[in-house]
């Protein structure tokens, strides 16, 4: 059982100055693996959707099983060989990596399969019928674009001897960078067992870093699974680099890939088609979610296509986490040879960076996701369409709705796709980006930077710090969510620690047996921490919502009450709750919610989860209404479609008015304003986006776009030297597409032909459009 030390006896046992120096010079505590966690067993994480795929649920392949626990992949011992001995031990990794087996295959005849493929004999037999020298010149360039595009694919392939050395020269380069690699025993049992079912898997995972394909080929391959065929869209500037990498089973696609429009139509043809031999051949494949490029939807619409036209029967989805204390900084884009090797030096100089936690979630039919029809495609509207007419004329006409993210999927690419299937592509999207999120593992980096950042901004002593991540670490389990330690307590906060030293500041007088902890307050560090909570914003999400619904609601209290002073006893209608924290969560980008649960039922459960943290307190109704009620009941009694996704038998009756109001409002500030720090991050970046728009006098290519407003928010940031969370790479990033789905930034074509550009559309051109927009958004921020 894990039995942490109390908070009290915690602090008079562990806070001494041997202690506090000890962690300054570099604690580098190896955590243990300890599946109960707090008296609490570790939960389950990883199940698919019981709406979308009940009958992959029901399968029930990720079984709990007291002998499985968790694997450190690093830690190689004889134990893991058939032999013993002393020379055993000194060569136990060769011995490991000879020993694992590998699903390898020779490319064949697969070029020419390629090029006999319906698809691409449709692509080259479309050329119009001119004269026959502008024919010929067509069909002669037809021909050099596809052998362009087939040669790399042919020679793409997994070498057993490449890939048994990689392996090992991989093992070696973890246990350089990291303490740990711990993988659940449970979820490769499961994945065992779906790999017997016959169907083919693909492996997705959020794309973030080039070292997330290595260790999830590399988990495989050391439980003799078969390593998939992995789709990279980092090119390194190293041809030698790149061979090797495609002897290994990486997929390279051509420049023209990396494009948002004018995708040739013969690569999209060939790209289909390979994807649908290898998964054929019953080969895996792996690629990444790349939200900000659109390149995951489109791997999904070519997967779906191949189940549609029957090559393969399905395939089995597996969505892949991979959580790091403090991942490396390696960057594979454009790297030369002699570059590589000074990056892959300077990381090996600087020793091991923290621990890593792997998971692989339930695996699912992507044929059952897609005829169950649980996605709300015949109600969905653009984001425009549900919050503009709230926003500029406060109507309420599409609120209810579920909104579109139309940008995952360009229209460009397969413009014959018929919109059903657009749309049902972009849901698989949405809701493996929710899947991905909901399993990944939080760190105790993550613990402490939520704490350091968002609860306690100013420092807090070592003894307070303690208690305060006893209760987070409860908070998340209790919400279903896995951790990525195990140990006491002590050993946790220590290593976390230690990982964050660089970013904190350690006031630790000689007579002072309880030190003060602080962030450091350059732009730098506080970014490095709010790196660490992106995962508990994920966790607090609901949370986050009903926070900032009540703190809008409070303040717009104290503004009708003239006094300007928040009052912290009002009453709060639940319909009134409810329509604002929907208008919230309409705002959120992708990932924080299923695409299977409708927005107004997130709305209703944001509520309901500020009552279960104990924020929030039903009051008898006194009266025949409440004193904040704002809520306008209409239409409650309409003939509805039996198919409409939002109808409810509950909405034929009596819907019984209730209130709430504040539980203790001197105890319960602190844990609101804490909810609202954490979507504050993101909702600041989204107020100062809508100041840029007044800067942005020409249109620009949507990465020009993030990159200038990344330039003004850093400007933003150091003018007032505070709240730097919310000048990150990512923040601009969501904010432009918010902006893109709100309809504020529009796609217009260039003069020369090109790539499309942003420009700001002619509603939002009027300075009074802008002013509403910002002060909808404003009203949901915490300062």
């Amino acid at each position: 059982m894990y039995s942490p030390d109390p908070p009290e006896m915690f602090a008079r046992k562990y806070c001494q100055p041997r202690h506090v120096s000890s962690w300054g010079l570099g604690i580098k505590r190896r955590l243990k693996a300890v599946p109960p966690v707090l008296a609490m067993f570790r939960p389950q994480v990883g199940q698919c959707c019981h709406q979308c795929t009940p009958k992959s649920r029901d399968v029930k392949l990720l079984q709990r099983s007291p002998s499985l626990g968790f694997q450190n992949l690093i830690h190689i011992s004889e134990k893991n060989t058939r032999y013993r001995g002393w020379l055993v031990r000194r060569l136990c990794c060769v011995l490991l990596v000879g020993s694992r087996k590998v699903y390898c295959n020779t490319p064949g005849d697969r070029g020419d399969r390629l090029c006999k493929s319906t698809g691409v004999k449709k692509v080259l037999s479309s050329t119009d019928p001119l004269s026959d020298e502008e024919n010929q010149q067509g069909l002669t360039l037809n021909t050099r674009e596809l052998t362009t595009h087939i040669h790399p694919l042919i020679s793409t392939c997994i070498s057993p001897l490449l890939l048994r050395i990689a392996s090992w020269v991989l093992l070696k380069l973890f246990r350089g960078l990291f303490y740990s690699v711990q993988v659940n025993l449970n979820h490769v049992a499961a994945l065992h067992r779906v790999t017997a079912l016959g169907h083919p898997l693909v492996f997705v995972s959020q794309q973030q870093r080039g070292l997330d394909y290595m260790l999830i080929a590399l988990v495989l391959f050391c439980h003799n699974l078969q390593v998939p065929y992995t789709v990279c869209h980092l090119r390194p500037g190293s041809t030698w680099i790149r061979l090797i990498l495609q002897r290994l089973g990486v997929i390279f696609p051509p420049p023209q890939a990396e494009r948002d429009v004018d995708d040739s139509g013969l690569h999209e043809a060939i790209m289909t088609s390979f994807i649908g031999e290898l998964l054929r051949e019953g080969r895996s494949v792996s690629f990444g979610l790349a939200v900000s490029s659109g390149q995951g939807a489109r791997w999904l619409a070519r997967i779906r296509e191949v189940v549609r036209d029957g090559a393969v029967p399905d395939v089995s989805l597996v969505p892949v986490s991979v959580a790091y204390d403090r991942a490396p900084q390696l960057h594979m884009q454009a790297q030369g040879v002699l570059s590589l090797l000074c990056s892959l030096l300077s990381l090996l100089c600087e020793g091991a960076q923290g621990s890593v936690r792997i998971h692989f979630a339930h695996p699912f039919s992507l044929k059952e996701m897609c005829d169950t029809g649980k996605y709300h495609v015949a109600g969905a509207r653009p984001l425009q369409e549900v919050l503009i007419p709230v926003i500029l004329d406060n109507r309420l006409d599409h609120l209810f709705r579920q909104k579109t993210m139309s940008w995952m999927l360009h229209p460009s690419f397969c413009p014959d796709l018929p919109p059903s299937e657009r749309q049902l592509t972009i849901y698989l999207t949405q809701h493996l980006l929710y899947s991905t999120a909901s399993c990944t593992a939080v760190m105790s980096t993550g613990l402490v930077s939520c704490l350091l950042l968002h609860k306690h901004p100013k420092g807090l002593h070592l003894s307070r710090l303690s208690q305060d991540l006893y209760w987070l670490l409860r908070e998340v389990l209790f919400r279903k969510r896995d951790v990525g330690f195990g140990g006491s307590l002590s050993v946790v906060l220590y290593h976390a620690l230690s990982v964050l030293q660089p970013h904190l500041v350690l006031v630790s007088p000689s007579d002072v047996m309880d030190p003060f902890l602080a962030p450091r307050s350059s732009p730098a560090d506080v970014l490095a921490l709010a790196g660490h909570c992106q995962s508990l914003t994920h966790v607090f999400i609901k949370e986050a919502v009903g926070a900032c619904t009540v703190s809008s609601m409070l303040r717009e209290v104290a503004c009708c009450g003239g006094k300007g002073e928040v009052e912290f006893g009002v009453a709060f209608c639940q319909g009134k709750l409810t329509e604002t924290a929907l208008k919230l969560s309409h705002l959120l980008p992708a990932g924080y919610i299923p695409p299977c649960t409708s927005a107004h039922s997130f709305a209703l459960d944001a509520v309901d989860s500020l009552v279960h943290c104990g924020i929030l307190v039903k009051e008898e109704l006194l009266q025949d209404h409440c004193v904040y009620d704002f809520w306008r009941r209409r239409k409650d009694l309409l003939w509805r479609s039996s198919d409409d996704m939002d109808y409810s038998d509950s909405d034929c009756e009596e819907q019984e008015l209730c209130c709430y109001k504040l539980s203790q409002p001197s105890q319960c500030t602190d844990l609101l304003f804490f909810l609202c720090s954490l979507l504050s991050v993101y909702l600041r970046a989204l107020s100062w986006a809508i100041e840029w728009l007044d800067l942005l006098r020409s249109p620009l290519p949507e990465p020009d776009s993030q990159a200038l407003l990344r330039s003004f928010l850093q400007d933003r940031v150091i003018q007032g030297r505070r709240h730097y969370e919310s000048s990150s790479a990512d923040m601009a990033e969501a904010a432009v597409r918010t902006f893109i789905d709100l309809g504020v930034l529009e796609k217009v074509e260039s003069g020369d032909g090109g790539v499309p550009v942003l420009g700001l559309s002619p509603l939002f051109q009027q300075q009074e459009s802008r002013e509403k927009l910002g002060s909808f958004v404003q009203q949901f921020l915490h300062t």
